[in-house]
């Protein structure tokens, strides 16, 4: 399928998607996100690939959402058309793991995004931030939500009220990236994850996201017995009988998402 606002790449198992609206700083609208999302539900759907990668430019992963598409829209047209809510929907659906590879600004929408993958990987350049407040609106797009369970209550009404901006090394601190490296190395650390994750066993690195999830929404004991319960299931695949067989027998696994 061909895009105009994103770059897709696939190879060895992993699909690179490439945020490509340069003359914007990758701002986030409504074509951007519908291709965004159809390209993760493809890759979704594919057998070639196993994780993905979603990245922008040095300079921007993305810059916000685009004001100009919203600006003059009312409340009965935000409401009406749930302007973004089913793309999120569609986004969070997604099975296989996503990484965020983060250069430059996440702001507003970018930083949600970020957000919604399963983990972020940021350079040394990157820096976070949700000022929708100086245009007299909220985030949209989860952003109190994901951020105040990603950093806590006092550092997210601190960047939600005021506006500002968290660069990489604050964010590592307070458990918004995973790990930041040199920018030009970025997209290298972030396809080696993407391929580590890849020699893993589907069903398994499914049930992970699954259960990782929930612990933002389910009581301690109630995600435990979640856990547990996606534990036992998997012995019921090939792909633990192989794993523990590889591991007993000290050689690599081999996987066959069965």
């Amino acid at each position: 399928m061909a895009y105009e606002t994103i770059i897709v790449e696939t190879s060895d198992d992993v699909c690179t998607i490439t945020l490509n609206r340069p003359d914007a700083m990758n701002a986030i609208n409504s074509q951007l996100l519908g291709e965004l999302v159809r390209a993760l539900e493809d890759a979704d759907r594919s057998d070639k690939v196993r994780c993905i990668v979603i990245t922008g430019s040095d300079k921007a992963f993305a810059a916000g959402a685009d004001v100009t598409e919203m600006a003059d829209k009312s409340f009965v047209e935000m409401y009406t058309q749930q302007f973004f809510a089913r793309e999120g929907e569609r986004f969070a659906g997604v099975r296989k793991p996503i990484i965020a590879a983060v250069s430059g600004y996440a702001l507003g929408g970018g930083c949600e995004l970020a957000m919604m993958c399963d983990f972020i990987i940021a350079s040394e350049t990157a820096k976070f931030g949700q000022p929708e407040i100086n245009l007299g609106v909220i985030a949209g797009m989860g952003g109190t939500q994901r951020l105040t369970r990603l950093v806590g209550r006092s550092k997210s009404m601190d960047m939600h009220l005021t506006g500002r901006f968290m660069d990489a090394q604050e964010a590592e601190r307070a458990g918004l990236v995973s790990r930041i490296v040199p920018t030009k190395k970025l997209k290298e650390e972030a396809t080696g994850a993407a391929h580590k994750i890849a020699e893993k066993s589907l069903l398994a690195t499914a049930s992970v996201k699954d259960a990782v999830n929930r612990a933002e929404e389910l009581p301690l004991t109630e995600g435990i017995r979640y856990e547990r319960a996606l534990f036992y299931a998997l012995f019921s695949s090939d792909d633990q009988s192989e794993g523990m067989a590889a591991f007993r027998e000290k050689r690599e696994a081999q996987f066959r998402d069965k």
